[in-house]
């Protein structure tokens, strides 16, 4: 038995096979720090959890920290000074930030494949995202973009829906602003909820969206590029708070709780959500049937905002990574790589593509409803200052929810953003 094991620790690490010691080996231990929390955290814990349980070569600790600035924040400050974990996982959105900084160690082709990781592996978009300057530093996990959730009983009293009980096609923006408009005319309910507050991310996201199936540009040589298309996109938004198909100033958990309590027609969110709709339903507690859409087209293309989970490995100044340590980390990334359909039942889409392809993930409900998102998908533009809880989705939360609540025209809105966030384009990239 402890040949055995000591023999399947060894494939685990890509050590050869060496005589059984007298005593069982010492697992290498890996600290892991995440801003997963919730259910993304529990299943995590578990994934790390049946990885240690499965061997007895590696040792995973995992440390959640909060989410956003304070989380990225810290592992800049404890990687600049060598007091860094060996896993943290990021945001894809951040890589230019975190990578260009100095603050993450490059993986190599090499490094790679002593894991059996392989780019071919994984979705293009993700595995090319999670390369900066011509390296690798990062392994992607998921993406999660936004989606529209819908109150099958509200859509249906508003007939929006087909023969089959699902959202009839929606496409163009004057369509899905008549959408809401009927939902809220026939049912009494909002048409959409949408978190509209200040802080709130959720406008950014989607403006992003627009800007992107129109074919505007965010950034072009180190200016912001939308222009007018700017304005207009958040008038368009604004209208359907000004018109009250929406209510403006929820917060998100009053935003998500609107919809789950039955008082909104749609819900514009991340699949985040999706373990929440689950629950509720098996437990009937719901009080309503629902389905999930890909966010409509609304112009060109049905392009979505998303981000994406990763693994990285923090560089920690004067405390490299020893040969043991890498395999090991590597090897916890692979499994739970190769084991990421219980990641997808939290409503994210796979990165590694023969999970997201096999026949389970493409019958997983309701991730099968808006499986088409992840052709669609676009991030956040490369820049230092970009990505989640970044200094310029800060600075859009700062102002483009006054527009949602009536504070501020589109026009002024956009002014204060752009006065505020141009200075960070013209900023050298910081080294930490």
């Amino acid at each position: 038995m402890q040949r055995r094991r000591f023999l399947a620790a060894s494939t685990l690490l890509g050590l050869p096979g060496a005589p059984v010691p007298a005593q069982p080996r010492t697992p290498v231990e890996i600290r892991m720090w995440t801003l997963l929390s919730g259910g993304d955290g529990a299943r995590m814990q578990a994934l790390v959890d049946a990885f240690n349980a499965g061997q007895r070569a590696v040792r995973v600790v995992s440390t959640t920290l909060k989410w956003g600035e304070p989380f990225y924040t810290k592992l800049i400050t404890s990687s600049v000074v060598g007091a860094g974990p060996e896993i943290a996982t990021i945001h894809l959105s951040r890589l230019p930030n975190l990578a260009g900084g100095g603050v993450l160690r490059p993986i190599a082709d090499a490094e790679l494949a002593t894991a059996g990781l392989k780019g071919e592996d994984y979705f293009p978009r993700q595995w090319n995202k999670s390369r900066h300057a011509g390296r690798n530093y990062a392994i992607p996990l998921d993406m999660h973009p936004l989606v529209l959730y819908y109150n099958k009983t509200l859509a249906g009293k508003a007939g929006l829906l087909d023969g089959a009980g699902r959202l009839a096609p929606i496409e163009g923006y004057e369509a899905l602003t008549a959408a809401f408009r009927v939902a809220r005319e026939r049912t009494g309910r909002a048409g959409l909820a949408m978190e509209a507050n200040q802080s709130s991310f959720a406008i950014w996201r989607l403006w992003l969206s627009l800007l992107a199936q129109r074919k505007v540009p965010l950034i072009e040589n180190g200016r912001f590029a939308y222009g007018s298309a700017g304005v207009e996109e958040l008038a368009k938004i604004s209208a359907w708070f000004s018109r009250g198909y929406a209510q403006a100033g929820l917060n998100y958990p009053a935003s998500t709780s609107q919809f789950m309590g039955g008082g909104a027609a749609f819900m514009i969110n991340g699949v985040w959500e999706v373990p929440e709709m689950v629950r509720t339903t098996r437990q009937r507690t719901l009080g309503f049937d629902y389905g999930i859409a890909p966010l409509p087209r609304l112009y060109q293309d049905a392009s979505v905002w998303t981000d994406s989970h990763a693994f990285a490995l923090p560089a920690n100044e004067g405390r490299p990574l020893s040969p043991e340590k890498l395999r090991a980390a590597l090897a916890f990334v692979a499994y739970v790589s190769r084991n990421s359909m219980g990641w997808a039942e939290g409503g994210h889409v796979p990165a590694y593509r023969p999970v997201a392809e096999s026949a389970q993930a493409r019958v997983l409900m309701p991730n099968a409803e808006y499986a088409a998102a992840a052709r669609n998908v676009v991030y956040d533009p490369d820049g230092w200052y970009m990505g989640a809880a970044g200094p310029v989705e800060s600075m859009a939360s700062k102002f483009m929810p006054g527009a949602l609540m009536g504070q501020l025209t589109p026009f002024e809105a956009m002014r204060m953003f752009e006065t505020d966030a141009a200075r960070l384009l013209r900023k050298a990239p910081p080294r930490y």
